[in-house]
């Protein structure tokens, strides 16, 4: 009977959920405001795992904001390799997760175009 996940999918979800908890928990950086993990992309190889993240109440922009998250790197990768059961942790890359904001902004673009109808 085959898998429902791939391994690199359920490498990702149990990252996501490490990783959240590390920046809920294990980092003292309140510039950085609130930081939510949108996502977790794992190549198939397991060696690269890109790390969507979103910002609330920060008071960096999204480009100094994730160059800070790097700077915990090394220590959620030390985490990771007590928690994870993985002989090599996939190396860690931010990214900052915009969809909230396009989410919004096509909002605003389909409102104005409900108030062009009416």
């Amino acid at each position: 009977m085959p898998r429902e996940f791939s391994r690199s999918d359920r490498v990702s979800a149990q990252m996501q959920r490490e990783i959240a908890e590390f920046l809920r928990t294990g980092i003292d950086a309140p510039e950085l405001g609130m930081v939510t993990v949108s996502d977790v992309e794992v190549s198939r190889d397991l060696t690269v795992a890109k790390v969507f993240v979103t910002f609330l109440g920060g008071r960096l922009e999204t480009k100094a904001a994730v160059k800070r998250l790097g700077e915990f790197i090394p220590q959620l990768r030390q985490v990771l390799g007590r928690r994870m059961r993985m002989r090599i942790i996939p190396e860690i890359r931010f990214a900052y997760d915009d969809s909230i904001e396009r989410g919004m902004h096509m909002d605003e673009v389909l409102r104005s175009l409900n108030k062009g109808d009416a």
